[in-house]
């Protein structure tokens, strides 16, 4: 029953996250007077509709998305009348950009000449575009800034929790609850480090962050360091033999660096932060699901080799809907999480995703947001451009015209979510033990 409820709670949590996101879209759309007939969460047959005025709200049995219905948001060509298209003899690609137009121009009735999408200024076409990424990662800050101001985040504190028994490299670590075989000691066994000890120095530092100690530990791989420890009531000085080992960079996680190792696990403590460490997750954490975005063909790679070649999934990877309820599940029933940390999890796993989701739409490629965005700087720029040089005005920028691009991309995002879906069935990615 916990796993089931854990998978509920973040599963219904991405389809709210979802119709705020369309919520956003539909906003700037009814504010700038753009007909607006569907607001739908998912895709697919429609499970539940009902009619408020003159747009339809549902929700979809395919809970991969949502979408609100404008109309012209293909425009006509230019000279055509605005609820007509010419027919000519064209190619394959461009008959089906005439098709598209077509059947985007049919819900166009006579009066709505000043409520179709495309006839709209560009700053307004940009504003009801960039409303839902702009609705995820609002929900992006308020997620953290509950998680970080209100429940309070996991300190590591410089005090040992549990001393690892053997060196093994991070790359091979996953899932390992056994030392494998001929596997060397830690250097924090060597020295007998115990659960408890909290450490005050290190070769000469003095320390009151575990994050201080990290660093200097990384750094001193392949020296014999003199460290003091507080055990009970007494103070013992050790010299630990720091050794190498193979290891995630603490500013690249996707990259394993050689560096020194101690072996020990720090405790943690929960501390509430205040607005600047969300102004600094938030900076941090943009920043990385970037670069995560730029690396995704190669990320899809791994994933592809995991569904179908037994390799581990990569728990920094792509992951879908079905993956994220499986993690809600598994933490939800794990009973090394105390109700604090499941509830702290949840909030920190929503931001991430609503910053994902906001971010991912913003790649200037049709059919994402990002697409119509740069559409309308375009015409934005065209337009500056001819009042410069006293030219007649351009018009609107024919999105048209990019459709193959976008059932190309449609494809590709697509055959994404499908070997998301299967590779999150069948090889998971595990957060727990």
């Amino acid at each position: 029953m916990a796993y089931l409820a854990g998978a509920f709670i973040l599963f219904f949590g991405l389809l709210v996250s979802i119709a705020l996101h369309e919520l956003g879209h539909f906003s700037f759309a009814k504010l700038f007077k753009v007909r607006t007939t569907q607001f739908m969460v998912g895709f697919g047959p429609t499970m539940k509709s009902w009619r408020r005025g003159e747009t339809e709200y549902g929700v979809k049995w395919v809970p991969l998305g949502g979408y609100i219905r404008m109309i012209g948001m293909l425009p006509p060509r230019k000279g055509d009348a605005p609820n007509q298209v010419r027919q000519v003899s064209t190619g394959p690609w461009q008959g089906l950009i005439e098709s598209a137009r077509g059947a985007a121009l049919e819900e166009v009735r006579p009066g709505d000449e000043d409520r179709v999408f495309y006839a709209k200024k560009w700053w307004q076409k940009m504003l009801i575009m960039i409303g839902g990424p702009a609705m995820n990662l609002l929900l992006a800050v308020l997620f953290f800034g509950i998680l970080l101001m209100g429940l309070g985040t996991a300190q590591a504190q410089p005090v040992i929790d549990r001393v690892a028994e053997c060196i093994v490299p991070a790359s091979q670590s996953s899932g390992l609850t056994d030392c494998p075989a001929k596997a060397p000691p830690t250097p924090a066994q060597q020295v007998g480090l115990k659960a408890g000890d909290r450490i005050t120095t290190f070769d000469g530092h003095r320390i009151d962050d575990y994050d201080d100690l990290r660093v200097l530990i990384r750094d001193a791989g392949g020296k014999t360091v003199p460290m003091t420890v507080r055990r009970g009531d007494q103070d013992v000085r050790l010299n630990v033999p720091i050794t190498r080992n193979k290891m995630r960079d603490l500013d690249d996680e996707d990259k394993i660096v050689n560096v020194g190792f101690l072996g020990i696990t720090p405790t943690s403590e929960l501390e509430r932060q205040g607005p600047g460490a969300v102004a600094s997750t938030m900076g941090d954490l943009t920043t990385r699901t970037a670069g995560a975005l730029v690396r995704m063909p190669q990320k899809m790679v791994g994933v592809w080799n995991a569904a179908f070649g037994g390799d581990e999934r990569d728990p920094n990877g792509p992951i879908g809907v079905v993956g994220v309820s499986r993690i809600g599940g598994e933490v939800a029933a794990d009973k090394d999480y105390s109700g604090t940390e499941k509830v702290s999890y949840f909030v920190m796993l929503l931001g991430s995703l609503n910053l994902a989701v906001g971010l991912f739409n913003l790649v200037p490629l049709l059919p994402l947001d990002g697409g119509h965005i740069a559409g309308a700087l375009l015409e934005a720029i065209k337009k500056a451009f001819a009042r410069i040089f006293r030219r007649p005005d351009p018009g609107y920028v024919d999105v048209a015209k990019a459709l193959p691009v976008t059932y190309v991309m449609a494809a590709v995002l697509i055959v994404m979510g499908g070997l998301l879906i299967y590779a999150d069935l069948f090889n998971p990615v595990r957060v727990t033990g």
